[in-house]
């Protein structure tokens, strides 16, 4: 199956009749976002389907990520529950590049992206695992495993160590959130 894809510029001119899902986590998602755009997770994606399956209903979907990656992969799962969604090429990393207007919840505190979480805590263990080589040799192991892990990040085009982080706490999208997103989608 072919992914449908919108370019920013494409996506801009046709905001006014698509529903916008990004599916970053709720940090992401609170640094700046499409206009309209709802929050839903990937990882909250199938408890969205029925809201989903609603929206599509009514007019077409564009799933928005940072970089097009993530909205791919959901693009994908909606469309094997018989959703067609189409994804922003470039994600929201694309969008604002070109000028596009975000916009960003009033008086919240943004979280670090996901992409800056993954930095730190891969150093950290990087690091973690250099330092207490220097007492236990097998600690290097720690560091090259982190190595190794985000080589195969690069050729993959996806992120272990993102799926993880994903699920902290500080990441997940608050009850209230997620029911309220979803009753707009629905209704």
């Amino acid at each position: 199956m072919a992914l449908t894809t919108l370019t920013a510029d494409q996506a801009n001119a046709r905001l006014h009749e698509l529903t916008v899902i990004d599916v970053r986590t709720p940090g992401e998602y609170a640094s700046g976002h499409l206009p309209g755009a709802h929050n839903i997770p990937l990882d909250h994606l199938d408890t969205a389907l029925p809201a989903l399956k609603a929206a599509a209903g009514r007019g077409d979907l564009l799933v928005v990520c940072a970089s097009g990656a993530r909205s791919a992969t959901a693009s994908r799962r909606l469309a094997d529950q018989g959703i067609t969604a189409a994804t922003l090429t470039g994600g929201t990393t694309a969008w604002t590049q070109l000028g596009h207007d975000t916009h960003r919840p009033a008086g919240t505190r943004t979280p670090w992206a996901m992409d800056r979480q993954v930095r730190l805590a891969a150093g950290t263990l990087v690091l973690t695992g250099l330092i207490a080589g220097q007492r236990w040799s097998a600690a290097r192991w720690l560091s090259g495993g982190v190595a190794g892990g985000l080589v195969f990040s690069a050729l993959t085009d996806t992120c272990g160590m993102a799926k993880i982080l994903a699920k902290l706490p500080g990441n997940q999208p608050k009850t209230a959130d997620l029911d309220a997103t979803l009753a707009a989608l629905t209704g």
